[in-house]
Order: structure tokens, then C-alpha cells, then sequence
């Protein structure tokens, strides 16, 4: 049973279309006016070996803000589809990455509550035509929307490229090991009968 989610999104500001299917390979095609949050988004698909789909337009005459976090709204939907019932999914996942100088943590509890903790400090305003603050914005709108517990953490801070990347791979690394199937879990990891 593939597991795919789907999501268009529109607005007097953005006009979204997202698919993500969970047990891919790691093919993209994305398309959002900005070329760091592209280039982003295929890390994501690559390192996670998701199958992703982004087209976006925004109101970028104003500034990178509606894009990115609406593309972070339509891609927490489009995951929260594809999860299901959540049967059988192991939940929770983390990963430690390296990028060059740059340290990231990020760990993730796939449990129906969201919640973002963000620790990273960031010393540039831009990186190409992406605003830094916007990292934040985009995992807290993916947080709200897919319904999980997500902390991520700089351990050693560095280049701001790098920082960006760094958390975007973990983020898809703990995403793939929380979406893994496990035939020992009959029904949703959970006490409660439910997440």
C-alpha cells in the first residue's frame, strides 16, 4: 500500500501543490522562486528517499515569508496524509548530522501533538534570497500541520549555508526513521490505542 499525501493550498498569497510519497527514492521536483528553499527541499527528498513534488507560487514582490511557511503548511499536510492511521510506523525518530564545521541534532515523536523546540542561532540575515529567520517558520508551520513533536538543535554552529543544510538533512533523516514500517508493531505505538 504506497503511502502518499497530497496537498494544494491556495490564497490571495500563495498558490501550492505538494505530494510526498514516504516510501520513494529520493526523486524531486521542485519549483518554488526561491532557489536555497529548492535547494532545501531536494536535500530533503534526497537524504529522507522520499518522492517529492513542490510547486509554489508566492507573492515574492513582498518577501520570502508567505512562501516559505505556506510551502511548510502544504508539505505537513501532504505528511500527515500520507501517515494514515499511523499503523505499524515506529514514531519516533532522531539523527545526529554532520555538515562540514556545522552540528545538528533533531529528534521527532510522530505523536499528534505539536510542539516545536528550535535552538539555532544564526549570524547572517540571508542566505541567497532565503531569509534565515525563516527556518523556524517553516518547521513550526510542518510541526503544526503534521501534528508532531519536533526539536532541533545546533551543537556546533558554523557557516550559515551549511547550519541550514545540515538541519533540513537531519530533519528528513529522523523523518524516514519515524515513517519506517515495522511488522512487530500491530497497531500504533502508543498506550493510548491512538496518535
Amino acid at each position: 500500500m504506497s503511502r502518499i499525501g497530497e496537498c494544494k493550498r491556495n490564497t490571495s498569497e500563495t498558490q501550492i501543490e505538494v505530494s510526498i510519497n514516504l516510501d520513494g527514492k529520493g526523486d524531486s521536483e521542485v519549483s518554488t522562486g526561491i532557489g536555497f528553499l529548492d535547494h532545501m527541499l531536494i536535500s530533503f527528498a534526497k537524504h529522507g528517499l522520499f518522492d517529492l513534488k513542490v510547486k509554489v507560487t508566492g507573492d515574492l514582490y513582498v518577501d520570502c515569508h508567505h512562501t516559505i511557511e505556506d510551502t511548510g503548511i502544504a508539505l505537513g499536510v501532504a505528511i500527515r496524509k500520507a501517515l494514515g492511521e499511523k499503523k505499524s510506523i515506529k514514531r519516533y525518530g532522531s539523527a545526529i548530522l554532520p555538515m562540514d564545521e556545522s552540528l545538528v541534532m533533531c529528534a521527532l515523536d510522530l505523536s499528534g501533538r505539536p510542539y516545536l523546540v528550535f535552538k539555532v542561532d544564526f549570524t547572517t540575515d540571508r542566505v541567497g534570497y532565503f531569509d534565515t529567520e525563516m527556518v523556524k517558520e517553516f518547521f513550526h508551520a510542518v510541526t503544526y500541520a503534521v501534528g508532531m513533536n519536533l526539536h532541533i538543535k545546533m551543537l556546533e554552529p558554523g557557516n550559515n549555508h551549511h547550519m541550514i543544510e545540515g538541519i533540513y538533512k537531519a530533519f528528513a533523516k529522523a523523518l524516514d526513521q519515524a515513517t519506517i514500517i515495522d511488522d512487530r508493531i500491530t497497531d500504533v505505538l502508543s498506550t493510548k490505542g491512538t496518535l
